[in-house]
């Protein structure tokens, strides 16, 4: 049987796919990876289904030991991946053997790091998903985020030897700063203007208080016309609740389904993947698009996807005919592996 064994979990490991969608109306969280598009790029450089699972990691990565060879890639936040103690590539394909260890040193870029392995991931699905919804008690690996000693057990995939990359053109940059893009409603009828104003021309910073449920910010004070609260309706991922005390929260990928404070902005998709990458301390200013904009920024968005899918597919190697050099540079010893591109 093929499988992975938990050495250490790191910070926090889950595993995710793209969410649990069609049971909202239920009170259930869709829950799902905070970064949708390294999660969709890892399952592509291993010849998944985009909606695989994956494990997810937290600022600290795992270390996992493999009791069987499989091809795997990690991409997102760059912690310093290695295999056998030796440095290895992201946003790639990586052959690994039975008995390798993946390990990480330290957060360099971004927060939230994505595994994916060729053979898939080998547990239940639970409403139509695999992922983990840790304050359900739900999904993944028993409903929790995973432990050291842990077996994980992986399909019946075969694999086909071969892999690919992303060019650096197409790897996302995790910076301190970005400009986050909104569609402003639903209920920014409850700010004044100068509320508003205040919303789009501050600079907020994301607290302590920032999970997967949420991002609590820290900047000036958005007041409301005459009070907060509204009749409970429905939150999506991106939502930007101001509840009574002014200060907006960001609802992330294990928001609860409904909630009775105003919300005066949405997170346009494109940009909730950014927010996924950025920690504790990172600040962000808010700009306000209309619904048509909004459309058309998905619509070229949806367009790098279709790219890099071009691209990954017109660019394999094959691993059989992967040379494996030992180098020596000024005194330091380099193991390189030299990959014809079809």
């Amino acid at each position: 049987m093929a499988t992975i064994n938990i050495k250490n979990p790191g910070l926090l490991t889950t595993i995710q796919d793209k969410g649990r969608w069609g049971y909202q109306r239920f009170g259930m969280s869709v829950a799902g990876a905070m970064d949708l598009f390294s999660t969709t790029v890892a399952n592509l450089l291993v010849g998944n289904d985009e909606n695989e699972a994956v494990l997810e990691t937290t600022l600290l990565g795992p270390e996992v030991i493999f009791n069987c060879d499989d091809i795997i890639s990690i991409t997102g936040a760059n912690m310093g991946p290695k295999i056998n103690e030796q440095p290895i590539p992201m946003w790639t394909s990586i052959y690994v053997h039975k008995g390798d260890k993946l390990s990480f040193s330290r957060v360099q870029t971004g927060i939230r790091g994505y595994i994916a392995f060729s053979r898939g991931l080998d547990v239940p699905e639970i409403m139509n998903s695999k992922s983990t919804f840790i304050r359900g008690v739900l999904g993944g690996y028993e409903g929790r985020k995973l432990n050291s000693g842990d077996e994980i057990t992986l399909g019946n995939k075969s694999l086909d030897y071969t892999g690919s990359y992303l060019p650096k053109s197409l790897i996302p940059d995790y910076n301190s700063h970005h400009s986050i893009r909104v569609i402003m409603g639903p209920q920014d009828e409850y700010f004044s203007e100068s509320a508003k104003e205040t919303f789009l021309s501050s600079k907020y910073s994301i607290t302590s208080e920032a999970d997967r449920m949420g991002y609590r910010l820290e900047g000036p004070k958005i007041e409301h016309k005459s009070g907060a609260d509204i009749i409970s309706d429905g939150i999506v991922f991106g939502s930007v609740q101001v509840p009574g005390h002014g200060s907006p929260i960001i609802m992330m990928a294990d928001r609860q389904t409904t909630g009775g404070y105003t919300k005066i902005a949405t997170v346009i998709t494109p940009d909730l993947s950014i927010l996924a990458q950025m920690a504790p301390g990172s600040t962000m200013d808010f700009k306000a698009v209309s619904v048509e904009e909004s459309h058309e920024i998905y619509r070229e968005y949806n367009n790098k996807y279709n790219e890099i899918k071009d691209f990954i597919a017109n660019n394999r190697f094959d691993f059989n005919y992967i040379r494996n050099l030992d180098l020596k540079i000024n005194g330091t010893s380099f193991k390189v592996d030299v990959r014809e591109i079809e």
